[in-house]
């Protein structure tokens, strides 16, 4: 599905966490809703004036029925801090939506299905266990934060058990989410986060024999694979995130 520029209102944007934001935005577009696993490009500053690239976002939530689409992400660098000042009724431009995301039908027929995040990788999760609850399933949520989790309400009607980690101990498990990770319970496991807590979850599945799914994050250009400004290497070889991902199998990418 080719991606679309459009240029869409923003109709609420609140503080989740400390430099966790979540925008909403009416997407006009219902013959091209997205779906989890995919992102955006979001631009709210004219073509000629920096920074000079749009700023990939992934999918957070879209209501069909409202017409309504969020993304929740963090305030790091200038683009997303432009972005930070946007408010309801001003204006932004949105191109997708793009890339290769969850097939959530798949998943939900997989059997046991576990679903992962670290931090901000928790962002495209949430679209992940609408699709997944849509499809009669309620897959078990495992995440992972430095210290206070945010966002975790909006998760908890569509899965089973949610279990969280933290490196601070403040809440739940104290240490990595990989350290409350079995994935000999499961059939599936769906994962996105920091790169190194998707390697280390993709080791113990390849150990107990489970299948991965992972979703990369890379700095992009274009974000329809044009540019390959965001190749990552596979065993068949480069790939761009941005075309033939960011969803892949973890032995694909990772090697395991």
């Amino acid at each position: 599905m080719p991606a679309t520029a459009c240029e869409v209102k923003v109709l609420a944007h609140t503080v989740v966490a400390p430099n966790i934001r979540l925008l909403a935005v009416a997407w006009p577009r219902a013959d091209k809703a997205p779906h989890a696993g995919q992102f955006f490009m979001l631009r709210c500053w004219p073509d000629t004036a920096a920074p000079l690239l749009s700023r990939p976002i992934s999918v957070h939530s879209w209501d069909a029925a409202t017409g309504t689409l969020e993304f929740l992400y963090e305030v790091r660098g200038q683009g997303t801090r432009l972005l930070a000042a946007l408010l309801p009724g001003d204006t932004l431009l949105l191109t997708g939506p793009s890339g290769n995301g969850f097939d959530a039908a798949a998943a939900a027929s997989a059997g046991k299905v576990a679903v992962v995040g670290g931090g901000i990788g928790t962002a495209p999760l949430y679209q992940l266990v609408k699709e997944l609850a849509a499809a009669g399933k309620k897959p078990d949520l495992y995440t992972g934060f430095r210290d206070e989790p945010y966002g975790l309400e909006r998760f908890t009607p569509l899965c089973g058990r949610v279990h969280v980690a933290t490196d601070s101990g403040k809440v739940g498990y104290h240490g990595l989410v990989t350290g409350i990770l079995h994935p000999e319970e499961y059939d599936l496991v769906l994962c996105c986060g920091p790169e190194p807590m998707m390697k280390a979850v993709a080791a113990k599945c390849g150990a107990a024999g489970v299948k991965c799914l992972v979703s990369l994050e890379k700095k992009m250009a274009c974000g329809v694979g044009a540019c390959l400004g965001c190749t990552c290497h596979t065993t068949e070889g480069a790939k761009s995130v941005c075309k033939h991902g960011p969803v892949f199998d973890s032995k694909e990418v990772f090697g395991q």
